[in-house]
């Protein structure tokens, strides 16, 4: 699927891509995943933009991502605790954590948050290094 979509964007000599059906990422935890550039979407290693809405009382096991990423609050709050620090973002709000940072994310609250993510380069399971619960 990937490859066509890039030879049909080749054949019609555009130097732009709408992303009208971003790949939802299966979950078991209630969250939503909306990726709409980066690996599972359009095969994208550099940059991984994605849309995630987490659920009230969500929480990921501690990491520490071989990719820097970029977090931008819309809607409810989330909780990091970087190395130690726990550090609560609102909607307007955002944050850079640099790669190599162990970081554990969550949302602790009683609504949803709605969020972006980018990381570059771009976000892949194998780049993660999630720890076990």
């Amino acid at each position: 699927m990937r490859k066509l979509l890039k030879k049909i964007q080749k054949m019609s000599n555009k130097k732009y891509t709408i992303q009208k059906a971003p790949f939802v990422v299966p979950t078991t935890d209630g969250k939503l995943i909306e990726e709409h550039f980066g690996n599972a979407t359009d095969g994208n290693s550099d940059v991984s933009i994605a849309h995630m809405i987490a659920p009230p009382k969500w929480s990921e096991p501690y990491q520490t991502p071989e990719f820097d990423e970029f977090t931008y609050i819309i809607k409810g709050k989330k909780q990091f605790i970087i190395e130690g620090e726990t550090i609560i973002l609102e909607a307007g709000q955002s944050i850079k954590i640099e790669k190599n940072t162990r970081v554990q994310y969550s949302n602790p609250f009683d609504q949803d948050c709605e969020y972006l993510a980018i990381c570059l380069p771009a976000f892949s399971m194998d780049l993660v290094n999630r720890e076990e619960k």
